[in-house]
């Protein structure tokens, strides 16, 4: 591949690389660091892509690498965002409830979602990005669609204070009443 060619699916994936890295990252800043890392990367390896027609999916897996450089990395620091802010703190944004579901969801679960549904890939084609068997995909697919079923389904019964009833409620859409153990609510 040329290194024309391969700028301009950059410019056609940016969207794109931008939500698989939110997907992983969670902080602006490190999306654009690990988007800008891989496409240094990417341009500099480009004799390593094998074939054009795989092209996008080599710079998503490089994509997907730096992300998780970031999160190792980030790992040994303490963040400002795991600290509450105060109205008006340093990033301010409004996400969609779906969003906001979808990253409660567990790592793998989410990357699985955002290729399958948000970037179109096949379950073949995210199994080889990911590095899985194609069930494991399918059940991660699977596993994902219930959890979000019951994390927006809960967020619409129990929105609110989190109380109904004199039962506290929980992320799984359980139920638990004062000193009691757990009710389906």
């Amino acid at each position: 591949m040329e290194k024309e060619k391969l700028g301009e699916l950059i410019l056609d994936t940016q969207e794109g690389m931008y939500r698989m890295a939110k997907t992983l990252l969670r902080s602006d800043a490190d999306c654009f660091d690990a988007i800008q890392e891989a496409i240094l990367k990417a341009f500099s390896k480009i004799h390593t892509l094998r074939r054009d027609e795989f092209a996008k999916t080599w710079l998503m897996r490089i994509l997907m690498n730096e992300c998780y450089t970031i999160l190792r990395r980030n790992q040994k620091l303490v963040s400002v965002e795991d600290y509450p802010q105060r109205e008006g703190g340093f990033e301010e944004h409004r996400y969609t409830e779906l969003y906001e579901a979808l990253m409660e969801l567990p790592r793998e679960m989410r990357v699985c979602v955002t290729l399958y549904y948000l970037e179109g890939y096949s379950v073949k084609e995210v199994a080889s990005l990911l590095e899985v068997t194609e069930s494991a995909v399918k059940n991660r697919l699977s596993r994902a669609r219930m959890r979000l079923r019951r994390i927006l389904e809960g967020e619409q019964d129990f929105s609110g204070a989190g109380k109904t009833a004199g039962r506290s409620c929980s992320k799984d859409g359980t139920a638990r009443a004062a000193g009691s153990a757990r009710i389906k609510g």
